[in-house]
């Protein structure tokens, strides 16, 4: 089966309340129909008056990439630690590392990209912090 032509305007796109996160909207750009559930791109953004709740997770997927378009975030990494993304920063999360959202403004767009389209997150325990050899 062929991948198809997708084009996804800013005018007349619509947001939907439906996804991850009950705390953000999503705007699909066409990309997980076009080709065949292999990929999906989706503009994220705030939810006003939602806040995240900061759940440790994981996601079994094989590529996940995001650049922050507007606004900035908080996310904490297993094994980096707390990470702030603002509008212009990209960042790439390994599969399966495990992370969770601290914070974000009320102003927060993102661009997501995910292979699978059809990925699975699985909430997880909070990591286990390691502990410093200087301290043994």
């Amino acid at each position: 089966m062929k991948n198809c032509f997708a084009v996804s305007h800013k005018a007349g796109s619509k947001f939907a309340r439906r996804g991850l996160r009950a705390y953000f909207e999503y705007r699909d750009l066409g990309i997980r129909r076009a080709t065949r559930g292999k990929v999906v791109a989706h503009v994220i953004r705030a939810r006003p008056g939602k806040t995240p709740h900061g759940q440790w997770h994981r996601h079994d997927c094989r590529l996940q990439f995001v650049y922050v378009l507007r606004g900035s975030a908080v996310f904490e990494y297993e094994g980096i630690g707390k990470v702030k993304m603002k509008a212009g920063s990209c960042f790439y999360q390994p599969p399966g590392i495990r992370h969770r959202e601290l914070s974000h403004s009320k102003d927060l767009e993102l661009l997501e990209i995910v292979t699978p389209a059809n990925f699975k997150t699985v909430s997880t325990e909070k990591p286990a912090t390691r502990r410093s050899r200087a301290r043994r």
